[in-house]
Parts: C-alpha cells; structure tokens; sequence
C-alpha cells in the first residue's frame, strides 16, 4: 500500500509543467520502473481487495444448542461436496447428517418417511442391520416400492409428474450412460431396492387394511430410544441436494433438527409404535390417520429448552383447539412482538385470522410462501395481500381478506427446479414452530404429522438467519398476472360477494359481528350478546377462554361454541 502511494506521487509530479522537459537517462528508467510496478499493483489490487472484504463479511456460524442442533441444506455458514453430482456447494449436508445419526446407533433405529430415495442412506441402514441393530421403516403407500420394480404396464398408468420423478431415477441409476440399468445399477442407486434386498422390515400406511391415511407425511428417525431427528425434507435427491440432471438445482429448501433427548424419544416411539402395529407380522393392528388414538399435547424440558410435541390428524368432531392447528394457533397468539413464517403452504383460514389479529395488535407480521401454492385460490397469502381469487366464480366460504392488507408477504427467489419446503415461525425471535406438518386443514384433519413448539431462544436464532437469508431476496406483493386474473374474473363472473364474516358457514367474528348475528350462535341470546359486544369494547377477545369474562359464558358453553367462533 505504501508503494501505491509513493507512486501514486511520482505520476501526479509527472503531470506538473516542466516536470519532463530534460529527464535524464537514470529518472527515465525510475519512472518506467514505478509506472510498471503501479499498473501490476492495479490490476492485483482490486483481487486482494475483494477477496479481503469476502473474509471480513463472511457469516459465522451460529452457537448450537447443547441438545438440539439446526442445520439447512442451503446455509450460507458451511459448504459440502454432494455425493452423487460431485459439486461442492454451500450448505449443510442433510443426508450425511441423517447418515451419520444411523451410523452411531448401538440398539434401535425406527424410520418413518413419506419418501426415501438416497441410496447412501439406503446403505447405512443395511449397515447397521447387518451388524444386528433392529432396523423398521415406515414409509408412505405412493413411495414405498422400488422405482425397479415397475413393470412397463404400471408405468403406463403413473400421472405425469411420476412419470417425469421415474424418468429422473432411471437418469440417476443409469452410472455408465449407455440408456439402460443394469441389474448392478439398481442394486447400487435404487434405495428401496437395496432395502429390500437386506430384507429390512418395511411397512407402509396401508398396513391397518385401509387403502392408506390422508398422507403419511412424517419425516423423523429415532436412534437408540435417545436421539430424535425431525426435518422438513424428503428422503430425495430434489429434497436435499438437488435435481440430478439440473446442475444449478440445489435442492428444496429444508431445515432439520438433531435432538438429544431421551424423553421427547420415547413421545416418538410411542407414535412409532402406533403406527408400527406388529410390522410385517400381517395382522391389521397398525393405526395410521383417523384410527390413531387421540393424543393431549405433550411436553418436555430438557437443559435450556422447552418442547411441545403434537401428532395429526386430529378428528373434525374434536375442539380445534386440541389439534396440531390449534397448537400453532395458540403458540402465533403468545406473540407480542414479531412472527416469521417461511411456508410451504398455508391454507389454514384460522391460522390467517389469528395473524391478522396479532397484525391489528402491533404485532409485526412476515410471511415467505412456496411461489407455486402462494397465490392459489385457497392461499391465506392472498388473504394477507387483501385480495382473493375465486374458483369457478365461488370463493371459499371461510374466505376473509384481510381488512388492512400487508406489504411483508412475498415469495422467495429460487433457482428453477427449487421449492421453498419449509414448514416453520419464530415468534418473538425465541420460539420455533417447525416439523413435517403444513398449515393446512388435511394436515390438521387427515395426514400422519408431527409439529414441534420448540421454546429456545438459541434454537429460535438459526431458523430467524435462515428466514432473513430468503427474506433479503424475494419478491412482495401482488404480481400483475394475479391482478389481471382478479379483473379477468370480475368480468366473468360479475360481481362475487366476498364474505367479510363467516356467517355463510356458521362461524362468527366474535369481536366485529352485530348483535344479531352473535344470536345464531348456540346459546347465545340477545342479552348475551349485548354483555359480548359490550366486553370487547373495553378488550377484544382473543380465545375461548377470553370469553369467560363474559358473564353467562362457561366451560360448557365454551364447548358449545367451538368451532362456531372467529378472533
């Protein structure tokens, strides 16, 4: 630097009147040597500098927590070499997390995955039966057959995005190219064949006789009844590194958790087990979906954390608030500052009324969703955007824009081929509400899923980094082809109501409908309900059990008008 500066001055002399008029030979050749020197420094200068300032902003990793370990497969904190497309790329490697959990087992590792796909891990199973760990996976019916094992006929039938999901296997297996898969080939790529072939005991969720539950979307392993991993992704090339025959592709956004704890792995086993029946023993005992017993939430406390562990479906016929929904529902309600979600889908109209009171309360709301399902006619993100879309000229009839729309709800910018997989918030940047379950009602009502409310204020700090990672480049607001749709169907279908209350179905807004919409409820009369608004004036209500204020509104009527309320 200090060269620069000294020649810096020889140059600036240069140009002074006179300065050049009779050099001689020894102040020629300085001058030469110096402009050289300066223009080698120039050109090398800039590379130090940007690699110097590439240094000073490199992010560190965040401090992990002693018993629960966040990673995301596209971190900007750590960088790996996938094993199957041999790139190295940044981000935390899920599979080899997922791998080495299955290589330190001395007893019992229990699988249960939609979808499992990654022959390395397909591998380290066998691994650990052969050397006599008991081995059980669970997977759902639609994936659990070996992609080898489809005849021509079969293939015939598959829908077009099967068709598309075998054609990537084949291009996957396919190692020497020459278009055809050999047998070798399939025993080394095709993870269910090499399952099977180890004989490892693997049942699906048709296994209690039915055709299968809603969908069996878990995607958990319990190692050893002590440590519990719980992620987002698939099993999958796509849902961990990326698609194979896309190189840029760096798979589906997902987030997975380690946890050391010995209490929340027998809460897992136990869902396990229910699911498990006796295996491949061929009674119809194992329970999946709606068969499975009702279960309170559960909850554990372990070093500095506080885990609240709930499993769906829950049956329509029980209170809303007992179920994996209503345990998101209370957790967005103890917000006093701020909720970040990043959503694969949201469709949980409740879910949405519940924000927009938090938002009417000063609670700062941002919401990042999947591009694909962010502006469908049942997205709540149109909802939060204060527009919606009809379907076939009807909206839904829980339909409800928000009055005082949001500029903080938007989509991420992904490389094509990439999906924003996550299902998870932070809440007051110190509780984390992750696991497989989706904010939508076949989650909450038909799917076989887990949704944990993790309270750690050290957990909640990798999951609000991942969020602002996707927050600081995506795009918000309504795009033009949805406001062209919405013009388009005004022309259509004329002029379509959009609810501003539930009354069409029943339900109320407890806190903005009339007197005599409040008398449809049950057991509300009109002076009931003139008590209800009066209430609300002086604080609006936001539960059920906030009703008890009101005098004549009990635990039994509580009951009655579950289900029948909004806030």
């Amino acid at each position: 630097m200090q060269f620069f500066f000294k020649a810096l001055k020889v140059l600036i002399k240069i140009k002074k009147p006179g300065y050049l008029k009779k050099p001689d030979f020894s102040t020629s050749r300085i001058l030469k040597d110096y402009i050289k020197l300066l223009y080698l420094f120039l050109l090398i200068f800039p590379l130090t500098a940007c690699q110097q300032s590439k240094s000073d902003n490199q992010i560190k990793p965040l401090p992990q927590d002693s018993s629960i370990q966040v990673y995301f497969n596209h971190s900007q904190t750590s960088e790996y070499r996938e094993p199957y497309r041999e790139k190295i790329r940044k981000g935390d490697d899920l599979e080899q997390i997922i791998i080495d959990a299955i290589s330190q087992a001395n007893s019992t590792i229990d699988v249960a995955v939609q979808e499992l796909r990654l022959p390395l891990v397909a591998q380290a199973l066998v691994k650990k039966q052969q050397a006599g760990i008991k081995v059980r996976v669970i997977l759902e019916n639609n994936y659990s057959r070996a992609w080898s094992d489809f005849t021509q006929q079969e293939l015939t039938k598959l829908s077009k995005r099967e068709i598309d999901k075998y054609q990537d296997f084949v291009k996957f297996a396919d190692t020497n190219e020459d278009g055809k898969l050999s047998q070798e080939e399939i025993n080394q790529r095709d993870a269910l064949k090499i399952i099977q072939n180890a004989k490892i005991s693997l049942i699906d969720d048709t296994a209690d006789g039915s055709k299968g539950s809603g969908l069996m979307h878990h995607k958990f392993i319990v190692v050893d009844n002590r440590f519990v991993i719980v992620t987002s992704a698939n099993f999958t090339l796509s849902g961990i590194h990326g698609d194979y025959d896309n190189y840029d592709s760096l798979g589906n956004v997902n987030n997975l958790i380690k946890i050391d704890s010995v209490e929340l792995a027998d809460i897992f086993t136990e869902e396990f087990n229910i699911m498990w029946g006796d295996g491949v023993g061929g009674k119809f005992d194992s329970k999946f979906g709606l068969q499975k017993p009702t279960r309170d939430f559960q909850q554990v406390s372990f070093g500095n954390n506080k885990v609240t562990v709930h499993f769906s479906p829950t049956s329509p016929t029980k209170l809303w608030i007992d179920s994996s929904n209503g345990l998101i529902g209370e957790t967005l309600k103890s917000a006093a500052n701020s909720i970040d979600s990043a959503l694969f889908v949201f469709s949980a109209q409740r879910l949405s009324n519940i924000l927009e009171t938090r938002y009417q309360q000063n609670v700062k709301i941002r919401t990042l969703l999947e591009p694909d399902f962010a502006y469908r006619f049942y997205s709540e993100g149109l909802d939060m955007m204060g527009i919606a879309l009809s379907n076939k000229c009807k909206y839904e009839l829980n339909n409800q824009p928000w009055q005082n729309p949001v500029s903080t709800t938007g989509v991420p910018l992904l490389t094509s081929g990439d999906l924003l997989h996550h299902k998870y918030a932070v809440v007051d940047k110190k509780i984390v509400i992750t696991g497989s379950h989706n904010w939508t009602e076949a989650a909450n009502k038909a799917n076989d899923e887990a949704v944990l409310v993790i309270e750690s204020p050290k957990v909640a700090a990798h999951y609000a980094r991942e969020f602002e990672r996707l927050y600081s480049n995506a795009e918000f607001g309504i795009p033009r082809r949805i406001e062209k749709k919405v013009k388009q169907q005004e022309e259509e279908c004329g002029e379509i109501r959009v609810p501003s209350t539930f009354v069409d179905k029943g339900i109320v807004d407890i806190n903005t409908a009339t007197v005599e919409e409040l008398v449809t409820l049950p057991g509300v009369g009109k002076k009931l309900a003139q008590r209800i608004v009066i209430a609300r004036r002086e604080k609006r209500f936001d539960s059920l059990q906030d009703l008890e204020r009101v005098k004549g509104i009990g635990k039994k009527m509580r009951v009655k008008l579950e289900g029948r309320v909004s806030f």
